[in-house]
């Protein structure tokens, strides 16, 4: 179980990763692929190709951290990104619905209230 504070952002990468990638090459994922920086805290998600298995790659100050999930049925719905965009920015509570099985794309969302940036 994962538990995330509002703070970490959840980066999704875009395109499918092979899921024998593991720290190091993940990280340099983040680095050249998705312009981002692997040491911030926040959370960097892959899928395979057949959908069914997922990583996240996250760093807690002392070190890398993997999580890795595999389906026995079924497949992860990752929301579709924008053209030519590298990877996709969900929330906490968006990756949890999304590792539960919920296909994020026929939530119905309510306003919120949220601070200006």
């Amino acid at each position: 179980m994962l538990t995330l504070s509002g703070k970490v952002k959840v980066f999704l990468a875009a395109e499918p990763t092979d899921m024998r990638k593991s720290f190091d090459t993940l990280a340099a994922l983040v680095q050249e692929l998705l312009k981002l920086d692997p040491l911030s805290g926040h959370l960097f998600v892959f899928r395979g190709k057949r959908a069914d298995r997922v990583k996240i790659l996250w760093w807690d100050t002392h070190g890398y951290a993997i999580w890795y999930k595999r389906l026995e049925t079924g497949t992860f719905r990752f929301p579709r990104p924008e053209p030519d965009t590298a990877s996709l920015t969900i929330s906490a509570t968006e990756l949890a619905m999304l590792l539960d099985g919920v296909e994020l794309s026929s939530v119905k969302r309510r306003a919120r209230y949220q601070l200006p940036a």
